[in-house]
């Protein structure tokens, strides 16, 4: 980690509805072996503290030892209730800033908080977001914790709960990540694990490298 990163706090957002999988947490199922949960937080073993975003039963993440946030605005306001709820216990800890990512995405760089605490380095109160393949992936970002009353004001007053829009509201820095080259083949690090199909293809790029 870079020297600027000591006052960042993570979350892995898990509150999604699963829909496309039948429900049930996305994060919670096996792949090579292990959770995409523990993959996820395998690569982020340097951000301390951690925490998950989760409603419902916390107690099916309990063998992970990570406090578990609910979402603290009514509703299902999606990624961004988490995002809130990650903020606050982010300042409750003392942390300026907050690293986000999906707990469905098991093969993220493990340059992501370097990288977006370089971009951020000039203009630290911009949101510093994750990109590759001319896609922007809005929930792998570097949140300053001072949004926070933004941010609350944004999920009770818009009518929308778009992270995109959220950010596009405060200057956001882009960060471009290259794809992967494996095997002949160009793999976006940020390929998440939506479907049963998109469970069998990370199967299938897990058995080929570790990224």
């Amino acid at each position: 980690m870079t020297s600027g990163s000591a006052d960042i706090a993570g979350i892995i957002l898990c509150g999604g509805r699963s829909s496309r999988m039948g429900g049930g947490d996305k994060s919670l199922l096996t792949l090579a072996g292990s959770t995409i949960l523990s993959r996820i937080i395998g690569r982020l073993e340097q951000i301390h503290p951690l925490a998950i975003s989760a409603n419902g039963d916390p107690s099916r993440f309990s063998d992970f030892g990570l406090p578990i946030l609910a979402d603290t605005v009514p509703g299902f306001a999606g990624p961004l209730a988490g995002i809130l709820a990650g903020m606050q216990w982010a300042i409750e800890q003392g942390h300026g800033r907050l690293l986000t990512v999906a707990g469905d995405t098991p093969f993220f760089p493990i340059t992501l908080a370097d990288r977006l605490v370089e971009a951020a380095a000039a203009s630290p109160a911009s949101i510093a977001v994750a990109a590759s393949n001319g896609r922007r992936h809005p929930v792998f970002a570097l949140w300053p914790t001072a949004l926070r009353d933004d941010l609350r004001r944004f999920l009770t007053e818009a009518k929308t709960s778009r992270v995109n829009s959220f950010i596009d509201m405060h200057d956001p820095i882009d960060v471009d990540f290259p794809l992967i080259a494996c095997d002949g083949r160009s793999i976006d690090p940020f390929f998440n694990v939506n479907t049963p199909q998109d469970l069998a293809e990370a199967g299938r790029i897990a058995q080929m490298f570790d990224p």
